[in-house]
Formats: structure tokens, sequence, C-alpha cells
């Protein structure tokens, strides 16, 4: 039995997923007329309490969009250093948009109010890349899947409002942070002017990401999504999977995270795990004492027994629980890690 921890991203269709995709009514969604596309952005956008959405075929693709749409080249845009659109999307920022990012320090991936207006540029101040977009990543990848305290992220939309800056959220796992901190989706599509959700990782779907906003964003990210080669056709096949996932798989959400404090807590028990980072949701971080193994040597140990994990650099291991990761799979896991 082979148990694949690398990411939440591993997981194919079950049945009843499958069943819906081979039932979906398909059209061309380059002319706007796929009827399962359009319900899944109507159902994502409604959901959020917000005007329209749009269907992409990646998470990083509509994150790339948002930031197109809220920046003009030559600004700058202020993230966490850990932050996704940074660290994992290619370089993206200036590649497509030719924006810089202004690195903030925060803890586990998430910064506060007043670190973000401290790192906004002077408007005046010519020399300098002209602040104009925030960046947040609702659960933080990097920082071990973290929830932002929501009070924090309301007192950054008033530094945004004070300053005139727009205000995206990167919330490819909002799922599992609205799941774990028992918020709503409405709360989320209150402050922010653009969110991002994926549907290929927690909601365990083949394909899929939807970048959410008002009207006018929305009709200015389709042109930008077909620049990007984003355009898509029959792709009601993918949608009908996101609709089937935001009806029947988010509340699941938690046995994820159960498993993965569980998974925590034997780790923090082995003399040869000299750091677990606090779990809140479906990510363990953790790293090895270099004095037992280097981290590459325990991922291949683990991969010897039929479990793979991976590495994130600088000593950090992953450990990513997900909808295809059973019971059965979990016991076996936790007897292998107590008896290494």
């Amino acid at each position: 039995m082979e148990i694949n921890l690398i990411s939440d991203t591993v997981t194919r269709p079950g049945p009843q997923m499958l069943k819906a995709i081979m039932k979906a009514e398909v059209g061309d969604d380059v002319f706007k007329a796929d009827p399962t596309v359009n319900a899944l952005e109507a159902s994502t956008a409604a959901m959020f309490g917000r005007e329209a959405a749009l269907f992409f075929p990646s998470g990083s693709m509509a994150n790339q969009t948002a930031i197109k749409l809220h920046t003009q080249q030559g600004e700058q845009l202020i993230c966490d250093k850990y932050a996704h659109v940074y660290n994992y999307e290619g370089g993206g920022v200036s590649f497509n948009s030719g924006v810089s990012c202004k690195l903030v320090d925060g803890d586990r991936g998430m910064m506060t109010a007043a670190q973000v207006e401290e790192a906004i540029n002077p408007p005046d101040f010519y020399h300098s890349p002209l602040t104009s977009l925030v960046c947040v990543e609702n659960t933080t990848n990097k920082g071990g899947g973290a929830c932002w305290d929501f009070e924090e992220l309301k007192r950054i939309r008033q530094v945004c409002d004070v300053h005139g800056l727009k205000y995206h959220l990167d919330g490819a796992r909002l799922w599992n942070a609205l799941v774990a901190q028992n918020e709503s989706a409405q709360q989320y599509g209150e402050l922010f002017d653009t969110i991002s959700v994926c549907l290929s990782k927690g909601l365990g779907c083949p394909v899929g990401s939807l970048l959410i906003g008002d009207h006018d964003h929305i009709q200015k990210a389709i042109r930008v999504r077909k620049v990007l080669g984003g355009g898509m056709r029959q792709a009601g096949f993918l949608a009908a999977a996101g609709l089937y996932a935001l009806e029947n798989n988010i509340q699941r959400l938690e046995e994820d995270h159960q498993r993965a404090k569980e998974i925590g807590e034997v780790l923090q028990k082995l003399s040869f795990i000299s750091k677990v980072e606090p779990i809140e949701t479906n990510i363990i971080i953790f790293e090895i004492d270099e004095n037992y193994m280097g981290g590459d040597a325990f991922v291949e140990r683990l991969k010897e027994k039929g479990i793979l994990i991976i590495g994130m650099g600088q000593g950090k291991l992953r450990i990513v629980t997900h909808l295809d990761y059973t019971k059965a799979m979990h016991t076996a896991l936790l007897m292998v890690l107590k008896e290494l």
C-alpha cells in the first residue's frame, strides 16, 4: 500500500465525483456557452456574496491574473516572505505584470497591519516603486497550513483603504481555514477586492481554481486569462467535479485536520524530530535532528516503506493529509513512525 502525503493535490476523483463528471452538460466555455462552468462560477460567486467568478485551470493563473488586474508595470505589491505568489509561481509577478514584491518578515506566512503599513513606499517618492497591492495567503502553505486571525485581515483592509491599495487573497486552501476557524465565505467576500480559491487541493477535484470579484474585475480577468492561455473549451466536465466538491467535500476537511494533528503528536514524541510547527489544518512541517540523519535521507527511508513525503528546503519536511488518505493508511503511517 503506497501512502502519498506529498500534497493534497494528489487526490483522484471518487466514484460519485466521476459520476457527476460523466453526466455533465457541456458547451464551449471560451464562448461562455458551457452551462456547467457557468453554474460553478455563479454558485461560487454567490457563496462569497460577490457579483462574479471565473474558472481557471490553476490557482497560479488565477493569482497572476488578479495581480495583473490590480497593478501597472513598475509598481510593487506587498506580501509575506513565505507567500505563494512570490515563492511558487515561477516568477510570474515580474514576468506577467512587471511588478516587484516588497517582502515582509511575518510569522508563519502571516504579517500584521502595522508591518504592511511600514512596507508601503511613499507615493510621492518617485525613486521607489509605487505600492499598489497587498496579497495575503490563507491558509499559508509554507507556514504549515496556518490560519490568519480574521481581525488582523480586517485591520490590513483598513490600511489598504487609507492608502488606496487593492487587496487580494490567495485562498488556495481557504476552505481549510473556513472549517478550522468556523468562518464563512461571505466574511471574506466582503473584505477583499479579489479572491482565488482552489478546487484541486482539499476538495479533491482533478483540476481547477476560481477568481472571485466584482463584475468589472471578472470581465477584465477574462481577457487576461485568454492572454495567459487559460481559455478552455468543454470545461464543464471539470466544473462538474467542482460543483460536486462544493456540495460534499468541505466539511469533511475536519477529518484531514484531525489526522494531521495526530501525526504531529506522534512526531513530537520521537527523539530524532527537532521541531514540529504548530498544526491548525492539514499541513505538518517538521525538522529532523541532523545528528540522526539528513532530511533527504529521511524522505528516502520513508519511501522505502511506501510512504511519500516532500522536503521544502532549509531542513524542513512536509506531510499533507487529504481526501484519499484513508483511516487504514493513517493507522499504518502512525505505526511506521512509532517504529522508526
